[in-house]
């Protein structure tokens, strides 16, 4: 289906030492992308990177601006110049009430699945418009549409994801650079460990094909994303939520 499409693509994955993360980066390496797995776990990110054909692990702290930069210039020294971006890295925070929320908690999850978002879109973006080709890919959740209760925080930040690819998309519409989001229901990944069982069992509740999604099926949806047969979406947000989404 993609040719030689990936050939030579140079890749960055965000929280791609684990998860979706690593999923993606598996098909997109496998593909023949030169693959930068930035990870604020450098160890995991290292060993993941090993298993991936010209892999790179790159530690990093979404969160930091400067942190952010010199991963760019570290990928870019080792690989060349970016042409993908998908921004992987998240983590749910604790399933409380919003008056039971602390902000200290709350702050967190903004700053990594916003904020985090914000600064690695921000910083591959220019180079991407300025060589006339680019795809980015925001993991944002089914959850920023419909709002999961106890789940505050993640359900705005993902909202958020929502609202900066589409605002980035219609930026960068003439520059040959694609923005686009994935909106999984949930997947069973590591991020569990972070949720109460009663919060799991609500989401899986609310799925109509009454399972959850697989890392496989999230790396299929964004390796398209990010490929040249993707060349008339930008901006959008695409469902994968067996189902359960309904606008």
């Amino acid at each position: 289906m993609y040719g030689d499409g990936f050939k030579d693509k140079v890749a960055v994955i965000t929280g791609g030492a684990r998860g979706i993360g690593l999923a993606c980066a598996v098909n997109l390496a496998r593909l023949g992308a030169k693959v930068a797995l930035w990870d604020r776990d450098s160890d995991k990110a290292t060993e993941s990177a090993a298993t991936l054909p010209g892999a790179v692990a790159v530690a990093v702290d979404v969160t930091s601006e400067a942190s952010v930069a010199g991963a760019l210039l570290k990928t870019e020294r080792r690989l060349g110049p970016v042409d993908i971006l998908v921004a992987s890295a998240g983590i749910t925070g604790p399933n409380k009430t919003v008056v039971d929320y602390g902000f200290d908690e709350w702050r967190q999850v903004i700053d990594i699945n916003l904020n985090g978002v914000f600064l690695t879109n921000r910083v591959v973006a220019a180079g991407m418009s300025a060589r006339g080709w680019g795809r980015i890919v925001n993991i944002a959740s089914i959850a920023g549409k419909e709002g999961n209760p106890n789940a505050s925080a993640y359900s705005a930040s993902k909202a958020g994801v929502i609202g900066l690819t589409k605002s980035l998309g219609k930026e960068l519409a003439n520059t040959g650079v694609l923005v686009n989001c994935v909106c999984p229901a949930a997947i069973k990944t590591g991020m569990f460990e972070q949720m109460t069982e009663q919060h799991i069992a609500f989401m899986l509740s609310k799925i109509p094909m009454g399972r959850f999604a697989t890392v496989e099926e999230a790396a299929a949806m964004v390796t398209w994303l990010c490929s040249d047969q993707c060349s008339f979406n930008t901006g959008a947000v695409f469902d994968l939520s067996g189902g359960r989404a309904t606008y």
